[in-house]
């Protein structure tokens, strides 16, 4: 055995540039699965270990449903929902009272380019700016680095005050404290009472580029019909969970006047629920770069055979002489079959060291844990193993078929 994994070795070698375009094929189905599949575990580990869209124990009501695509019935009826006013959070909140009184209402500006201004510096166009109450640092774990967090009378009294996350003191304030200073942020002038903790990144995406007023001054200043609020719930435990989120779809329903037989005209969700959203979206990416990656590998197994046709050919005489002296028809059948894997597997190897690298590489731009995917890179080894004998079985038959005598002959 020992002899024939050298002289297969030894023919892969004579023809390097053949040898390596065949190995290309699988390099490449094997590094499109691999690479999905490292980012998207990556991805996924992320969102189920560090999600902080939501705060611990809490859930959310909303006109939107999170992944929302246009088109369809059920668009329509998404489009024809009433938004959620502040006068139905204010009546909902009152509703919850004694369950829980942790109850966060949030409005974000998700239709233009928003930048601040201040002392003759800029924000970057695209910074996160919304209105919200005295419980978002809760609800969202945020906490106060300097100054002050908003009250119930910040609220109550519409005034035009804000908090700034740490980007946008970095920008605007340099080398000043913000506190006590004003801000022009979407055309509108705002005191800065306090700024928060530094967060980090998730996805790439900064959350410390972040201003927040008021709910109702940001309704006032804007304009109230034309945003839905969302409300933010949070339970006082993990045990009293699911009651609080059974008496708050009740709560909801009532504020929204809605009979019994009638639907919820709003979404709710959690953290559970987005993260089985993603898992879907995920489910489907890697359902898509397993077919592409069948068909590549499946062309590469052609080419693999092609190949090795070409071989058994070009080594017809070298066969007969073999069998003249001695050699077996299994021995003939091994070398050819070793050559095939050989050059399958390389090819595959190749591919899960690109694909981690890739998908490792997007983890890393999105700040997020990098991993290596085991389970795949066994199965591709596996696979490409399969297709190494599958499709170099026929021509290591045909070579270990050869009439000794006739081969002999071959010129």
């Amino acid at each position: 055995m020992s002899e024939i994994m050298r002289m297969a070795f030894g023919a892969l070698g004579v023809n390097k540039l053949r040898s390596f375009l065949t190995m290309s094929g699988i390099t490449i189905g094997v590094f499109s699965v691999i690479g999905v599949m490292t980012a998207v575990s990556a991805l996924r580990g992320s969102i189920e270990t560090g999600l902080s869209f939501l705060g611990s124990n809490t859930f959310q009501f909303a006109k939107w449903p999170t992944g929302i695509t246009g088109g369809g019935a059920d668009w329509e009826k998404i489009m024809a929902r009433r938004k959620i006013s502040l006068e139905q959070a204010e009546r909902y909140a009152d509703l919850m009272k004694g369950t829980t009184e942790v109850i966060c209402f949030k409005v974000f500006n998700n239709e233009s380019l928003v930048q601040a201004t201040a002392n003759g510096h800029k924000t970057t166009p695209g910074i996160t700016f919304g209105g919200t109450n005295e419980y978002f640092l809760m609800a969202n774990q945020f906490s106060i680095d300097t100054g002050r967090n908003f009250t119930g009378g910040d609220v109550d009294m519409v005034r035009p005050v804000c908090i700034l996350g740490k980007d946008v003191v970095t920008k605007l304030f340099p080398s000043e404290s913000p506190l006590g200073k004003t801000i022009k942020a979407n055309g509108r002038t705002y005191l800065v009472i306090g700024t928060f903790a530094p967060k980090g990144t998730m996805f790439g995406q900064s959350e410390d580029d972040i201003i927040m007023i008021p709910v109702s001054r940001y309704l006032m200043d804007f304009g109230a019909q034309r945003y839905s609020v969302n409300i933010t719930t949070q339970a006082s435990s993990q045990a009293a969970y699911n009651i609080t989120m059974d008496q708050g779809i009740s709560a909801m329903r009532i504020v929204r006047g809605l009979r019994p037989e009638q639907a919820n005209d709003f979404e709710l969700y959690s953290n559970d629920s987005l993260i089985a959203a993603f898992a879907k979206i995920a489910d489907v990416i890697s359902a898509g770069a397993f077919i592409i990656s069948a068909i590549a590998l499946l062309a590469a197994g052609v080419g693999i055979m092609n190949i090795m046709l070409v071989s058994v050919t070009e080594r017809t005489k070298e066969i007969g002489v073999r069998k003249a002296v001695g050699a077996r028809k299994i021995l003939i059948l091994t070398q050819f079959l070793v050559e095939s894997v050989v050059l399958s597997v390389t090819g595959g190897l190749f591919g899960i060291v690109l694909g981690t690298f890739a998908g490792d590489g997007l983890a890393m731009f999105l700040n997020v844990s990098i991993v290596f995917p085991w389970g795949w890179a066994l199965t591709g080894v596996v696979v490409c193993s399969v297709i190494g004998i599958a499709f170099g079985l026929y021509p290591a038959w045909k070579a270990s078929s050869l009439d000794p005598i006739e081969a002999l002959r071959f010129e």
